[in-house]
């Protein structure tokens, strides 16, 4: 059940509000100058204890940068990537996210997310 609410969540965000107790916020979106129909989107995202994403795509540049706990990072063709607080970790907009998880079964995590993506488009694709 957690891991439909966030991918509901990301699917939805920017497109609507999104709830204070929502896994995922939105905190900015924004055009960029001297760059015709892309847009900077910044979100949060919070893993429960054991929480994760199914796999997805962005078609995005996104940069990820951990504030709390440790979560696993990995697109498909690479190895995963366990991150600590003040660690990143690169997307791109044709990878496919294929773990994005709670490192920890035991505490909550949280990270930002900076995409730069086309204005408009769905911050998140899911894949099979």
């Amino acid at each position: 059940m957690k891991t439909a609410a966030l991918l509901l969540s990301l699917s939805l965000v920017g497109a609507t509000l999104v709830a204070h107790d929502d896994p995922v916020r939105s905190l900015l979106s924004k055009d960029l100058a001297g760059v015709p129909g892309k847009e900077l989107l910044t979100i949060t995202v919070d893993y429960p204890p054991g929480g994760s994403s199914p796999a997805h795509m962005h078609h995005a540049n996104a940069v990820v940068y951990v504030l709390e706990g440790s979560i696993v990072m990995q697109v498909k063709g690479q190895a995963p990537v366990t991150l600590a607080p003040g660690e990143t970790w690169y997307e791109g907009p044709d990878d496919v996210h294929v773990v994005s998880r709670n490192a920890s079964n035991s505490a909550p995590a949280k990270y930002v997310v900076f995409l730069v993506k086309d204005k408009g488009a769905p911050i998140l694709v899911p894949t099979k």
